[in-house]
């Protein structure tokens, strides 16, 4: 069960929408990707619930497979850590100044963008009097934290000579990985390349380095240097419609409901807020008990589909906070009926990346807005589960 509900695992099974995560397919994906990038090392990217699979059961679960693990906040390492989990973990979102103390007490690697924030960092360890693990931040072409590259000199020679800070890594995030020309990419590659060359000048030792996300792993091998850091694609998700499947994943996800009313609707009767849908002869309609409160996108109305009986039928109306309305014309449906609102039932299915194409969003926000009053049942704990 995900550790954001407040359900046990029976009362959970009850609840007729929940999330089943297959712990066996994310193994099996970061081992996919490990073979692929080999020798490479690998950070399994766990930022944000593990993209709604659940942050706790997914970093037990990977705990003795990954490298390291990537996360957003602070405070989802000290989560981490918490659970005894015991893998570096590099933060890599924005530090406040005031949380920098946090990471020293936890061992979190920090992400240090600026010459003022490794000063910030340097003052902090030195009051603790230790060392604290960092990770440079080199703007390639992002516009988003980091150093641009054309400046980062002065912060590398300042982070050599600090006395109390361990530069573990050096690193950049590539903007356009999923975008048909590579040019940008190469171009952000070739400036990260030119930044470490102040290391070779002065025949330091190099940092860690890493660039690749989940486009880059499938696409740019070149990118691929001594750590990758996959996201979606630990989740059996691609990043981008028509991304080259050089690594072979399955989605770890499915989110599930039943059918709690049913009722026929005359023609001409409107369904839902704002009657934005009707029919022009008699049909069957159904409830299902999932809405935008759930994360079940509202502008999804109308061109969402679901599957029920092994074939997908469409939802009608406005989605509602709490429930959502599907038309099975004529066909046979009772009370308890599973509903897939993500996933397969014998040759039907529906993905993730639909749901982003009728949301109008990308599939890490589908994922990544499936809250906490769903809860996730956990299978299996590794590919042989």
């Amino acid at each position: 069960m995900d550790e954001t509900s407040p359900l046990d695992p029976q009362e959970a099974r009850l609840r007729p929408t929940y999330a089943t995560v297959s712990l066996a397919r994310i193994r099996a994906n970061l081992d996919a990707v490990r073979a692929h990038v080999a020798p490479t090392r690998v950070m399994a990217i766990l930022k944000a619930n593990a993209y709604g699979h659940g942050l706790e059961a997914v970093a037990r679960c990977l705990a003795p497979q990954a490298d390291s693990f990537g996360v957003a906040l602070v405070e989802e390492g000290i989560a981490l850590r918490r659970l005894g989990i015991a893998n570096p973990i590099l933060v890599m979102g924005g530090t406040w100044t005031r949380q920098i103390p946090l990471f020293i007490a936890h061992d979190l690697a920090i992400t240090v963008p600026s010459l003022a924030r490794l000063r910030d960092v340097e003052e902090a360890a030195a009051a603790a009097r230790t060392r604290a693990r960092v990770h440079l931040k080199i703007d390639t072409g992002m516009e988003r934290i980091g150093i641009h590259h054309y400046s980062a000199e002065g912060l590398l020679q300042e982070a050599t000579r600090s006395q109390h800070v361990e530069v573990e890594g050096i690193y950049s995030h590539l903007a356009n990985a999923d975008a048909k020309d590579l040019s940008h990419a190469r171009l952000q590659l070739e400036r990260f390349a030119e930044v470490l060359r102040f290391y070779e000048r002065r025949s330091l030792p190099m940092p860690q380095r890493h660039i690749a996300n989940s486009a880059a792993i499938l696409r740019l091998p070149e990118s691929h240097l001594d750590l990758v850091r996959p996201g979606i694609l630990l989740y059996g998700v691609y990043p981008y419609p028509g991304a080259p499947h050089t690594v072979e994943v399955s989605p770890a996800l499915s989110w599930r409901s039943r059918v709690v009313y049913f009722k026929v609707v005359e023609p001409g009767s409107p369904v839902s807020y704002g009657s934005t849908w009707q029919s022009d002869h008699r049909v069957r309609l159904v409830t299902v008990p999932v809405g935008y409160g759930d994360g079940y996108f509202r502008s999804m109305s109308n061109r969402a589909c679901v599957v029920l009986r092994g074939r997908r039928h469409p939802q009608v109306g406005r989605v509602c906070m709490d429930q959502i309305m599907v038309n099975i014309e004529w066909t046979t449906a009772y009370n308890g009926d599973e509903v897939i609102l993500i996933g397969e039932q014998g040759e039907a299915r529906v993905t993730v990346e639909e749901l982003a194409e009728w949301a109008g969003t990308i599939p890490y926000e589908v994922l990544t807005a499936i809250n906490g009053r769903v809860p996730r049942l956990y299978e299996g704990s590794g590919p042989s589960s």
